[in-house]
């Protein structure tokens, strides 16, 4: 099987390393190359690759938001993420983004191609070499976080998109009190906003939501629904990524 590949990458280098390494790879075949994500639309629409392999940070945009853009018209691409930032969040957002691979540009040559030879043949299926690892240290992280009562359900009302004096009438306290309880949920997550907290807690497993979202807060369409501590709440304002992530959280009591 011949493997036509199109590379996304601002760095000239990462270009020329790819280039040189696909040459001694008789069935992968360099078909297009753009160093921005406005030119890789053009170049992907023209090209038609079977793999395309972005970068996370691109001069004009993020690599993250391109390769959803790549995958919601097409989704039997193949998108290999790569990055030179390893962080467990990154890899996450590239699970939730649907592509096909998340390599590190430190990795060995061998990991790379494999990571692009997979994509070609397994398009919704994610690969990652430190997966596991991150899963393990996220479900550790997870354990150790646990919420009262009170604070359950101010991460379902702000998840639902209420404001603080709708929280404190929801929960009949004051809007002093009610205040009072989104800060201590902002520390206990180490956020410092509403949209920290939701997407915090989605990374934690503490909330699980099956849509996406503008950046923008703008509300969901009439019917998308927010899983929080097993129960579906209408859900007003999008988060940023699509999986269903992690289990309901605990409660302390």
């Amino acid at each position: 099987m011949q493997i036509r590949l199109a590379i996304v990458d601002g760095h000239t280098l990462t270009r020329y390393g790819l280039r040189e390494l696909i040459a001694q790879e008789p069935d992968i075949e360099v078909v297009a190359e753009s160093t921005s994500a406005a030119g890789a639309r053009v170049e992907v629409g023209r090209a038609r690759p079977d793999v395309v392999t972005v970068d996370v940070a691109l001069p004009d945009g993020n690599g993250l938001s391109l390769a959803r853009e790549f995958r919601d018209r097409d989704a039997g691409l193949g998108i290999v993420l790569l990055t030179s930032h390893e962080e467990d969040d990154v890899l996450f957002r590239a699970l939730e983004t649907g592509v096909s691979a998340f390599v590190a540009k430190s990795a060995p040559v061998e990991e790379v191609l494999a990571a692009i030879r997979h994509a070609a043949v397994a398009a919704s299926s994610f690969t990652a070499a430190g997966l596991a690892l991150a899963l393990a240290r996220r479900r550790a992280a997870h354990d150790g976080i646990t919420l009262s009562p009170q604070l359950a359900e101010v991460l379902r009302q702000l998840s639902a998109g209420f404001s603080i004096p709708a929280i404190a009438a929801t929960m009949f306290i004051s809007q002093s009190t009610a205040k009072t309880y989104v800060a201590r949920l902002y520390e206990k997550l180490g956020v410092t906003n509403r949209a920290q907290a939701l997407m915090t807690a989605v990374q934690l497993g503490l909330i699980r939501h099956e849509y996406g979202v503008p950046a923008d807060g703008a509300r969901a369409p009439t019917g998308e629904r927010i899983a929080i501590n097993g129960v579906a709440a209408p859900a007003r304002r999008h988060l940023t990524s699509t999986a269903r992530i992690g289990p309901p959280f605990r409660s302390a009591g």
